[in-house]
């Protein structure tokens, strides 16, 4: 039996937050999990978030007993997980979309 006691945290691989002129803030957080599990088959745990203090505009993450997800306004909705890279990609285009409007 492993304790969880003795797991290796996990570590940090993408941090990053901007805030904008307007307010909204762009915000990234990817850690690496010491090994993958069920609950995150890829070995990530991630939460990406566009809006403002207090207003989700955009999401994507993987809390727990959800799986990979996005958030758009009050829509919630499965996401595909192929890639950090692709994920990153989505969310920027998402992203970009909901700035143009």
């Amino acid at each position: 039996m492993v304790s969880l006691t003795s797991m290796a945290p996990a570590s940090l691989i993408l941090d990053r937050k901007l805030l904008l002129d307007d307010g909204r803030i762009i915000q990234m957080r990817v850690s690496r999990l010491p090994a993958a599990s069920r609950e995150w088959p890829h070995g990530l745990k991630y939460s990406l978030f566009f809006g403002r203090p207090g207003e989700r505009i955009i999401g994507y993450d993987n809390e727990k007993g959800k799986g990979d997800h996005r958030h758009y306004r009050s829509r919630e909705e499965p996401y595909r997980f192929s890639s950090l890279e692709q994920l990153i990609r989505d969310f920027e285009v998402d992203v970009e979309r909901e700035m143009m409007t």
